[in-house]
């Protein structure tokens, strides 16, 4: 489905990207109201364009429907660069009942460049290589794999790591400068259609750091051994991404290993689950983690997990690197330049699904977003670059719900009042719920 050659990755069609701008998110949005986009829905007369964004543009959310064309023609975006059949064959024999690899590349990545940074810095201190780490992503010599960057370090040469999602190219807040966003949608068998999947690029290489980090430590230092702990989510709302996240972790730590470890010593992988933001789980897992001795943390998935367990993980000097947070309270958080993450942040989202909005030729737009940090920033920096594209406020209806909540029905009579060209389902598991509720009241993806 992807490799990891990122050029190939096509320019985004519409110029309306190169014009959008990306604002601070986190309200809860409007919460009705709007000019309708014409036609009624119950009647058929009109087709509402469903899209969906990384929390449920995955072939776990059509597993929840057994209707033939339920989710039909539903789009959407996420954090995509295409994947070769090379790393995919790898992933799957780490764990052969994959069905996705959503943040499979963000993973694996993040555990390479974690081992790189401590290997530069000639220890396994959080506190002492974290100013390696961006520099591992720009600058220097170009290399694909740990093999390869472990030969420059050795051969006193200065690396810049071109992983599997892509040249990372991370800015001063520790963070992609720029990103490849997959344009999914699926087909009349309620999956993906990898065919119909098209790859855009949002953001500036740019805009990345011109801080290579201070000079590395000497060739071959050995030291105590890099142990990596995992918070990434086997339970709760976004258990459809452990698989693949857990596989691109444990396939990392394969590679590393077989060039030999860090510091001299295998690199020690200590899993755990996060769960999700609706219990305990992830703090419990962070203190055993800790106790466990880690000086890195890979997680977790969901921002609004993240933080509830940054300042506990980042104020005991652990490196927190996530593959997948996306909202951009990240951007600008006090976590004593420890976190990371290759995940690029919502406002280069945002850019991509409202360029791919426009370029349907949507006037109208009602978005659904979860009441968390990633979903109400998602939704505030989608609609400003939707206005930005030219659509007035009026255009544009955004509504925040529980996703704990019995039903969904105000939420989507709501859009069934508005009757929008285009309507924008933010969310995780509970989105199956939302749009067989969609689909029921005639204005959903089925077709």
């Amino acid at each position: 489905m992807r490799t990891r050659t990122y050029a190939r990755s096509i320019a985004v069609t519409s110029a309306a990207l190169i014009a959008l701008t990306a604002c601070g998110g986190g309200d809860d949005g409007d919460s009705g109201g709007g000019s309708g986009g014409g036609g009624d829905a119950a009647s058929g007369e009109k087709q509402v364009n469903i899209y969906g964004t990384d929390g449920n543009m995955g072939n776990a959310l059509g597993e929840d429907f057994t209707e033939q064309g339920a989710l039909a023609g539903m789009k959407g975006t996420t954090p995509l660069t295409e994947l070769g059949s090379d790393f995919t064959d790898r992933l799957l024999e780490v764990d052969p009942n994959l069905q996705d690899y959503n943040y499979a590349g963000e993973t694996y990545d993040a555990v390479i460049v974690t081992a790189l940074a401590a290997q530069a810095a000639g220890t396994n201190d959080a506190n002492v290589f974290k100013e390696y780490v961006n520099g591992i992503t720009a600058g220097g010599d170009k290399c694909e794999d740990f093999q390869a960057c472990l030969d420059i370090i050795n051969a006193g040469g200065n690396v810049d790591y071109d992983g599997i999602s892509g040249p990372l190219a991370f800015t001063d807040a520790g963070e992609p400068a720029a990103a490849s966003f997959g344009l999914l949608q699926f087909g009349e068998d309620n999956q993906l259609d990898s065919d119909a999947t098209e790859f855009v690029i949002a953001g500036d290489e740019a805009n990345a750091t011109t801080n290579e980090g201070p000079a590395y430590a000497p060739a071959g230092t050995t030291g105590g051994p890099l142990v990596i702990g995992t918070l990434l989510p086997l339970t709760g709302n976004l258990a459809f991404l452990g698989p693949p996240e857990v596989a691109g972790a444990k396939l990392a730590l394969n590679d590393i290993n077989a060039a030999g470890g860090v510091l001299g010593q295998p690199v020690q992988l200590v899993e755990g689950d996060s769960g999700d933001a609706s219990t305990d789980t992830a703090t419990q897992t962070v203190d055993r983690l800790l106790q466990s001795g880690v000086n890195a943390i890979i997680g977790a998935a969901s921002s609004g997990v993240s933080l509830t367990v940054i300042d506990a993980i980042t104020g005991a000097g652990v490196l927190q690197f996530s593959p997948a947070n996306t909202s951009d309270q990240f951007t600008t958080y006090n976590d004593n330049g420890l976190y990371f993450r290759t995940a690029p942040p919502d406002t280069l989202q945002a850019r991509a699904l409202a360029d791919l909005i426009i370029a349907d030729g949507n006037n109208t737009v009602g978005i659904l977003a979860l009441n968390d940090p990633y979903g109400t920033g998602l939704a505030e920096n989608t609609k400003n670059n939707l206005v930005s594209a030219g659509l007035s406020e009026d255009d544009i209806v955004s509504i925040t719900y529980d996703p704990q909540a019995a039903n969904f029905d105000a939420e989507v009579q709501q859009m069934v009042d508005f009757n929008p060209d285009a309507i924008i389902v933010i969310g995780f598991e509970e989105s199956s719920r939302i749009l067989q509720g969609l689909n029921d009241q005639g204005i959903g993806p089925q077709r």
